[in-house]
């Protein structure tokens, strides 16, 4: 039987945590996201997102999406 310090040892990643090399200005978010989303139609919507990003206190946002992977994979934002 796992003692409790092996039990939490192998529910933990080893090594340096990583940040998303992927920065977006919150500002610049909603433009981004309905961009990638090919949903730019969606004006209502993104006038409530765009307010919703605004009242936040999120300066940027860090993804691994990229717009060329959404692109290559299309059915990743279905």
């Amino acid at each position: 039987m796992a003692t409790v310090e092996e039990f939490h040892r192998a529910q933990r990643a080893e090594g340096p945590a990583t940040v998303p090399l992927n920065c977006i200005e919150q500002s610049m978010f909603p433009d981004y996201y309905f961009r990638v989303t090919n949903s730019e139609h969606m004006t209502d919507v993104k006038r409530k997102f765009r307010h919703m990003c605004e009242n936040s206190t999120i300066k940027k946002r860090y993804t691994h999406l990229t717009e060329e992977l959404v692109n290559q994979n299309p059915n990743i934002c279905g």
